[in-house]
């Protein structure tokens, strides 16, 4: 298990600066200029008997707390990597690393929402690989 936990000590510190850097995100790409103050009105949000008249300002808004959000999920998860030590052999440890391979995977796939390019391919890839490296763990377990 040596190997295995530096590997996920590994993708612990990846996922901490990703997740650190995660948070500006919004402002490193401009999200600012891709949802102005002044535009035409934006249909409201509506669920069942629920109305809401939606501003440009609450898109933008909601960018950053779903960003926030995001970038929470992946410190989390670095830090729970970072200290597999701690957890690796518990009984909750097949939960923790399901529940990780579960949040890479779809972390991955929705890599396609931003495009195609090789780039996008690539990080798919890189994400499917963390994945990976989680449902392995389960086979060492046994």
């Amino acid at each position: 298990m040596g190997v295995y936990q530096t590997l996920l000590i590994i993708s612990g510190i990846f996922s901490l600066i990703l997740g650190i850097a995660h948070f500006l995100f919004p402002s490193l790409f401009d999200f600012r200029s891709a949802i102005p103050k002044e535009g035409p009105s934006l249909k409201p949000f509506s669920l069942m008997y629920i109305q809401y008249k939606t501003t440009r300002e609450d898109t933008y808004g909601l960018v950053w707390v779903m960003n926030h959000a995001a970038s929470f999920s992946i410190v989390t998860v670095g830090l729970l990597d970072v200290l597999c030590s701690r957890w690796i052999f518990s009984e909750y440890a097949s939960a923790l690393l399901i529940w990780i391979a579960l949040w890479w995977l779809l972390r991955a796939g929705s890599q396609l929402y931003l495009g195609r390019r090789k780039g996008d391919w690539a990080i798919l890839t890189g994400f499917t690989f963390l994945a990976a490296l989680h449902v392995v763990g389960l086979f060492l377990l046994q």
